[in-house]
């Protein structure tokens, strides 16, 4: 259990169709700071967000147990899934960009919440791209398409996107998966700032990344959650169990 709970998961099963792909896992994810989780493929890592936000009911023939609860309510008994999407930022595998300008991209969401005023779009604007470490590259050219920016820039765009509309939760899944080292480093340091104000939840296959920017890490494998610690003991010499040793120090996977 850890201090100041904002996510609670409790007995969570999920299965497509035959298919199970969480078996039943309780966990709790804090308020403020990185969780990262790691583990092989197919074990549930990405489903684990799906949850949080409910997209996972945009699956076919998704089944669902058990809760999830932020801030102590289920979010499965929600009667507003938009407020609650508003909430949580969502940054998937692949850049995922609006056919809209590099402005547009942004103040998206704002504007369908009602801001209208463009000095605040203006201000909201600048302040993402700057804390998705974008402004720099991208301020003379905000009415250009985001679309035909590079890859690692279209990236920063969609963090800077799920960043407008001041979510409580970023989830990020394997943010890095088509983008450069030096671009995933910058993306790394940002979300080292934005910890003190948010619940990062990081998906991620590289074990070295969940090393590097984990508070708290969680070992899922075939569904079930394995070790929950400390990052420092999840890659430890001892870590209190086979299976995780033998998966930080690269023995399957």
């Amino acid at each position: 259990m850890v201090n100041n709970v904002k996510i609670e998961i409790r007995g969570l099963s999920v299965s497509y169709g035959l298919r199970p792909a969480l078996h039943g896992i309780s966990l709790d994810i804090p308020a403020r700071g990185i969780f990262a989780i790691i583990g092989p493929a197919n074990s549930g890592k990405s489903t684990l967000l799906k949850c949080v936000n409910r997209t996972v009911e945009f699956e076919r023939g998704a089944r669902v147990r058990g809760e999830v609860r932020i801030d102590g309510v289920n979010v499965f008994r929600s009667g507003n899934v938009y407020a609650l999407r508003r909430r949580i930022g969502m940054v998937f595998p692949l850049p995922v960009g609006l056919p809209l300008s590099v402005y547009d991209n942004v103040a998206y969401a704002p504007r369908m919440a009602g801001l209208r005023d463009r000095r605040a779009l203006d201000d909201v604007v600048e302040r993402c791209l700057r804390q998705a470490a974008l402004w720099e590259e991208v301020k003379d050219r905000l009415t250009s398409l985001g679309t035909l920016l590079s890859g690692g820039q279209q990236q920063r765009l969609t963090i800077a996107r799920a960043l407008s509309h001041d979510p409580e939760i970023l989830c990020l899944d394997e943010f890095s998966i088509a983008i450069d080292p030096v671009t995933t480093m910058r993306i790394e340091d940002v979300l080292t700032q934005l910890k003190s104000r948010m619940t990062i939840v990081l998906v991620t296959n590289l074990v070295q990344q969940a090393r590097r920017l984990g508070d708290l890490t969680c070992f899922l494998n075939r569904g079930e959650v394995v070790q929950v610690d400390r990052t420092a003991m999840i890659f430890s010499d001892r870590p209190g169990n086979q299976l995780t040793y033998d998966y930080t120090r690269g023995i399957f996977g």
